[in-house]
């Protein structure tokens, strides 16, 4: 279920109401009565997990080899695998 936000016309009470889609807007204000207004959210952010998901799972070797070289042998985890998408062997 969605969260909404919400602003009375009249004080400016701002607050979020976590509602079911079918659910008719709110629009009475809860501190003045006023009539609200359902703000446009920008949403909840998305969370991707597991391998592929991230720019640097997909590097070239040679990326990988020149960032290698670059921080005197250390790879940042995400980069640190053996990848068979660019003909590496694994």
């Amino acid at each position: 279920m969605p969260t909404y936000e919400y602003e009375c016309n009249i004080c400016g009470h701002r607050f979020d109401q976590f509602q079911s889609i079918k659910d008719e807007p709110l629009k009475k204000c809860p501190k003045c009565g006023g009539k609200l207004e359902r703000l446009l959210g920008t949403g909840a952010g998305l969370l991707f997990k597991g391998s592929g998901f991230y720019i640097t799972d997909n590097r070239s070797r040679e990326y990988r080899q020149k960032v290698k070289a670059e921080t005197g042998g250390t790879v940042p985890k995400a980069e640190n695998k053996n990848n068979t998408s660019d003909g590496g062997e694994k």
